[in-house]
């Protein structure tokens, strides 16, 4: 099997595709390959030329933390939950998120998800509970609350969204699950949310609903964005 992967030494260098080798398991994930690739001290790409190991990020290896976040056959996905046996072809191209700055190789800095979350105070600060007309409404929304508590934060909804560009007009799907998650439980926030956004919040999105389909948390986004539109 031949993989391609695009790298990148630092921020300030250009990226290259390199191709390598692989002839590990089939049943293995793309997170086990790039293990399997890193393996012994003498890495050499598909040409025999002697290479450095490949720069990639991980923490569970079991697709609750979303370190490993990358494109793989230019489908955003988790690397250690993408298994090559459901891969089309002898081929994989891997290369990183490309929403966010490289830092070395498949790793990106992700930390623009968390800054917006800082300027635009979205934070739940202390716990007022949002009024429900009864008892099932209230289930309902702890429900939803439970499944927008979900997000990884690993950027795969921005990759594919259309509208975020640049995070500075509309800044995806995570903030807007955060958003509903804030306001949800303090009904201050909400207000204050509802004066920064307008009243009809995620104007700016199309409704594509790429992030939800590339979610592997499966966070119905566009629920936490309609019900934040409910609120008063």
């Amino acid at each position: 099997m031949r993989v391609r992967i695009l790298r990148q030494e630092s921020p300030e260098t250009e990226s290259f595709w390199e191709a390598f080798a692989y002839d590990g398991p089939e049943d293995n994930t793309v997170a086990g390959l790039l293990d399997y690739l890193n393996y012994h001290d003498d890495i050499r790409d598909e040409t025999g030329r002697k290479t450095t190991r490949i720069s990639w990020d991980c923490s569970c290896l079991q697709g609750v933390c979303g370190a490993c976040a990358m494109v793989i056959n230019e489908e955003p996905a988790l690397a250690c939950e993408t298994f090559l046996k459901n891969l089309k072809g002898k081929e994989i191209s891997i290369r990183p998120l490309r929403k966010f700055p490289v830092i070395r190789d498949l790793i990106v800095d992700r930390s623009s998800i968390q800054e917006n979350l800082i300027k635009t105070n979205v934070y739940i600060g202390e716990y007022q509970p949002e009024e429900a007309a009864d008892e099932t409404a209230a289930a309902r929304n702890h429900a939803h609350q439970y499944s927008a508590a979900k997000c990884l934060k690993c950027g795969l909804c921005l990759e594919v969204c259309p509208n975020y560009v640049d995070g500075r007009s509309f800044f995806g799907a995570a903030f807007a699950n955060d958003c509903y998650l804030v306001s949800s439980r303090n009904r201050i926030k909400t207000k204050e949310i509802r004066e920064l956004y307008g009243k009809h919040f995620g104007s700016v999105c199309s409704k594509s609903l790429s992030c939800m389909e590339v979610c592997p948390m499966h966070i119905p986004t566009l629920a936490s964005m309609a019900k934040m539109n409910r609120q008063r």
